[in-house]
């Protein structure tokens, strides 16, 4: 999968603002984000449901804007919410779906079944789908996409609202699908969820990519360690954050405010450096409540990168794009 120079504006808004994207074959690419990032409309975009403005994306060989019906062919689509239908038993979804694909009513039957037993899903298959639980309905979601054997398989947040046992569930089928040679792109708030089944991370923040790589790679752009200090009185975050800045130390990452832990995360690439910050500010007179240095988590990556956390509300992306799709 290849992307180069993808714009899409929705009236004023810039949703995404030239984004480059390259996935390798039988992998996970997880596109990690803010809500309004524009990681959905990237999504809709590579699935055909939306025409981008500008740039150019091919996903298993067939351009996104000038062969959308050869490409609906060869990919699935798992949303943030359950697109089945909920009068239909759980089997018909799935035969309804395999019909439409053209495949054989013999094929489309076998093919129900196959899956329904795969998602764990048999005992409920003639039950209709509003009385299925959340987790249920999101392994028939992912069922559904699967009935074509997809190449490509897009999941936009797909444990959106799910409990912890339910997500696990789901993340073990991405693994499963996965190892049968299945390219995922999966767009998630969840750090956890990254780092349990992406190969590579690509950061979007207000329609950019501002960062992309293995998950240890960026870790390692913000500092093998990050030092946290925490000052007495919470109201000189940001004027200890700003001493620290002025030190002007080469390979600095930046330094965030994290106000949610009433602390400031400083990314250090060295003991110097960390020496450095330590003596900054207790030159200062500030008194602290704690001072500790440890491993960046991914949540902390993210901060550094984008200034703030991942599920921070951001008005890039407008909530409802849906457009019309031509089949």
């Amino acid at each position: 999968m290849t992307v180069r120079g993808l714009v899409k504006h929705y009236g004023e808004t810039k949703a995404l603002d030239g984004v480059d994207l390259d996935v390798r074959e039988g992998t996970v690419m997880g596109v990690l984000g803010p809500n309004g990032a524009g990681k959905t409309t990237l999504v809709r975009i590579l699935s055909t449901l939306l025409a981008p403005d500008s740039g150019h994306a091919t996903v298993v060989g067939y351009d996104v804007v000038r062969q959308p019906r050869q490409l609906r062919r060869v990919i699935g689509l798992t949303g943030q919410y359950a697109s089945v239908d909920e009068k239909l038993p759980g089997w018909e979804n799935l035969y309804l779906i395999g019909r439409l694909l053209d495949l054989s009513r013999k094929d489309a039957r076998a093919r129900a079944d196959e899956l329904l037993e795969r998602f764990s899903l048999t005992d409920a298959a003639r039950r209709p789908a509003s009385t299925y639980s959340g987790g249920m309905r999101r392994r028939l979601d992912l069922a559904a996409s699967m009935i074509g054997r997809p190449h490509v398989l897009f999941l936009d947040e797909p444990t959106t609202g799910l409990d912890p046992r339910t997500r696990n569930e789901v993340w073990g089928e991405v693994k499963r699908m996965v190892g049968d040679g299945v390219t995922v792109l999966l767009t998630t708030q969840y750090m956890e969820e990254a780092e349990q089944l992406a190969s590579e991370l690509t950061v979007v923040d207000r329609g950019r990519v501002i960062a992309n790589g293995a998950i240890e790679e960026l870790k390692a752009k913000v500092g093998g360690r990050a030092l946290r200090v925490r000052p007495a009185d919470p109201a000189q975050l940001r004027t200890l954050a700003g001493w620290i800045d002025d030190l002007g130390l080469t390979g600095l990452a930046t330094t965030v405010v994290d106000a949610e832990r009433g602390s400031v995360l400083v990314p250090v690439l060295s003991d110097e450096q960390l020496t450095a910050v330590v003596g900054a500010v207790t030159a200062r007179g500030v008194t602290l409540a704690s001072i500790s240095t440890e491993l960046p988590s991914l949540d902390e990556v993210f901060l550094s990168l984008t200034g703030h956390r991942a599920g921070a509300v951001d008005d890039a992306e407008p909530a409802d794009t849906r457009e019309k799709v031509s089949v």
